[in-house]
C-alpha cells in the first residue's frame, strides 16, 4: 500500500507539474484536515515519509509560558512531562493514533479533500509560471468569440481574454486560429489564472522585432522609443551599441524582410524605422521622415520645435489628419510646429517692409483718447463747408427780386400783387374789398402806361411793398 501510495504521488508530480515536496505537503494537510473534522480536536497532527510512503497520525501540542488557546497549546511543565528538554514553542507529541481509524465516510472526506488541495496546488503553479510572463509574447488558439472579447485557449487549461479595445481594426479571427498576443496582466480566477493580453500595445511591436531582428533579441540593437497607432502606422526609434553597426538596415533586413515579417503579422500596419539622436533637432527631422527637412529651432523652455520643411513637403511632413506629425511629437517627446518655406520667408519680408513709427500729430492723440468720433465729424465738416447750400429764404427773396424788376413800378405808387385775391375772383366768390382793390390795380396800370418807367431797386422786399400797400 506504501508502494502504491508513492507511485502516486510520483505520476502526479508528472501530470500536474506540481513539485514532490509540495504535493506531499498538500496530502498531508488534507488527511489532517479529515482527522480533525471527525474527532472535533485540532490536535491532530498527520505526517507522511516521501522514501517509504509510510504515514504517521499523531496528537500534539505547542509548549508556551502562557497558554492563550489550550487547544492547541499547553505550558512548560506539560510539555517536559512528555518531553524532557522541552522548549518554548516546540511542538510535542503527546499520543500516537491509529492511521486506520478511517471508516468509509472519514476515507471519502479525506478524498475530497486531497482532490480540493491537489486542484489548489495546481492554480497556484500555473499560476506563478504565468504570472512570470507578464510583458512577454504568448500564442493561443481561439477558443470562442464573443461580443466584447476574443478568448484564447493557452494551454493547461488557461484562457486569456483578448478585449475588443486591444484588437486591431484590420483584422479578423476564426476559431481555431493561432494568435500571437502581449501579456498585459495576470489575474487569479475562480477556474485559474487568467490573462489579459493586447495586440495594439506598443510592446507587442516590440517584442515582435526581438523575435525577427537577431541583434534586437541579444541587444546589439536597442529600441529606444515606439510610437503606435494600431492598425495605421508606428514608428520605431533605434540606436546601436555597437560601433559601426547601421541600427536601420538591421532592423530593416535585406530588402525589407524582417520588418516585412513584422507588418505581415500586423496584418498590413505601416511602419516607419528612424535612427535615435541625443540631439533634439537631428531626432526631430528624422521623426517626420518621409518628409525632408530644412531646419529645426528648438524652445526648450516650452518643449516647442519649429521645423521648416519645403512647400512640396508641407502636406507630406503634416500627413493624412496630422498623423506624422502626431506619430513624431509623441516619439520625440516634442510639442512640433510646421512651416513651409514659402510661408516663412513671406513673414519675413513682412517683417522687414513696415515702416518705422511716424510722430502722431494731436488730432490722432485726441482720437486714441477717446476722441475718435469728435475728430471724424470735425474733419467731416471741414469737407463739406464748401458744398453747403444757401438757405431758401434767401432763394425766394431772389426770386422776389427779378419780378419786380421785370414790372414797371410808378414813383411813389408802388404796386402789389394779390394772387389769392385774383383766385378768388375766378371763382366768383370775390367780396368788396377784392373788387375794389382790382379797379385800383387797372387804375394803376393805366398810369404806369402814361409815366416813364423806372427800374425798381433790387434790395426791396416783398414785405415792404405789402406794408406800403397796406397803409
Amino acid at each position: 500500500m506504501s508502494r502504491d501510495f508513492v507511485g502516486a504521488l510520483l505520476q502526479l508530480n508528472a501530470e500536474k507539474q506540481v513539485p514532490r515536496e509540495q504535493l506531499i505537503r498538500t496530502v498531508e494537510e488534507a488527511i489532517q484536515a479529515a482527522y480533525r473534522r471527525i474527532a472535533n480536536e485540532e490536535d491532530v497532527h498527520v505526517r507522511i515519509d516521501a522514501e517509504s510512503g509510510r504515514i504517521r497520525v499523531f496528537r500534539a501540542r505547542t509548549a508556551v509560558t502562557e497558554v492563550e488557546d489550550p487547544l492547541t497549546e499547553f505550558t512548560l511543565d506539560e510539555a517536559r512531562a512528555h518531553k524532557a528538554d522541552a522548549a518554548p514553542g516546540e511542538l510535542v507529541e503527546t499520543e500516537q493514533l491509529d492511521e486506520n481509524a478511517f471508516g468509509r465516510i472519514g476515507a471519502q472526506t479525506a478524498k475530497q479533500v486531497v482532490l480540493q488541495r491537489l486542484r489548489e496546488a495546481e492554480r497556484d503553479v500555473v499560476y506563478d509560471q504565468f504570472a512570470s510572463r507578464e510583458g512577454e509574447l504568448i500564442t493561443g488558439t481561439v477558443n470562442r468569440v464573443e461580443p466584447r472579447a476574443l478568448i484564447l485557449d493557452v494551454g493547461k487549461g488557461v484562457e486569456a481574454v483578448l478585449a475588443t479595445t486591444e484588437q486591431s481594426p484590420l483584422e479578423h479571427y476564426r476559431i481555431g486560429q493561432n494568435v500571437k498576443a502581449y501579456v498585459l496582466e495576470v489575474r487569479r480566477g475562480p477556474r485559474g489564472p487568467l490573462l489579459m493580453v493586447s495586440r495594439t500595445h506598443k510592446g507587442f511591436l516590440k517584442r515582435l522585432f526581438e523575435l525577427e531582428v537577431p541583434e534586437i533579441h541579444s541587444g546589439t540593437v536597442e529600441i529606444r522609443a515606439i510610437a503606435r497607432e494600431a492598425g495605421s502606422r508606428s514608428k520605431v526609434a533605434v540606436g546601436s551599441r555597437q560601433e559601426g553597426l547601421d541600427p536601420v538596415g538591421a532592423t530593416v533586413g535585406q530588402r525589407g524582410a524582417r520588418v516585412q515579417a513584422v507588418v505581415a503579422e500586423l496584418a498590413g500596419e505601416k511602419i516607419d524605422v528612424i535612427p535615435w539622436n541625443d540631439d533634439a533637432s537631428a531626432f526631430v527631422a528624422n521623426a517626420l521622415s518621409p518628409a525632408q527637412v530644412i531646419s529645426v529651432d528648438i524652445d526648450t523652455a516650452n518643449r516647442i520645435a519649429n521645423v521648416t520643411v519645403p512647400e512640396r513637403m508641407l502636406s507630406l511632413a503634416i500627413g493624412r489628419e496630422g498623423q506624422n506629425a502626431r506619430l513624431a511629437a509623441r516619439l520625440t517627446g516634442w510639442r512640433i510646429d510646421i512651416r513651409s518655406d514659402v510661408s516663412v520667408a513671406e513673414a519675413k519680408a513682412a517683417a522687414l517692409s513696415e515702416p518705422e513709427s511716424a510722430p502722431v500729430p494731436p488730432e490722432a492723440a485726441a482720437a486714441g483718447t477717446g476722441d475718435v468720433t469728435d475728430a471724424a465729424d470735425a474733419a467731416a465738416g471741414a469737407d463739406a463747408a464748401p458744398a453747403a447750400k444757401k438757405p431758401r429764404a434767401k432763394k425766394a427773396d431772389a426770386a422776389d427780386a427779378a419780378t419786380e424788376a421785370a414790372e414797371p413800378v410808378v414813383e411813389g405808387e408802388p404796386v402789389a400783387k394779390k394772387p389769392r385775391a385774383k383766385k378768388a375772383a375766378s371763382t366768383g366768390e370775390a367780396s368788396e374789398p377784392v373788387a375794389e382793390a382790382v379797379a385800383a390795380d387797372e387804375t394803376a396800370q393805366a398810369a404806369a402806361d402814361a409815366a416813364p418807367v423806372e427800374k425798381k431797386p433790387r434790395g426791396r422786399s416783398k414785405n415792404a411793398a405789402t406794408e406800403e400797400v397796406a397803409s
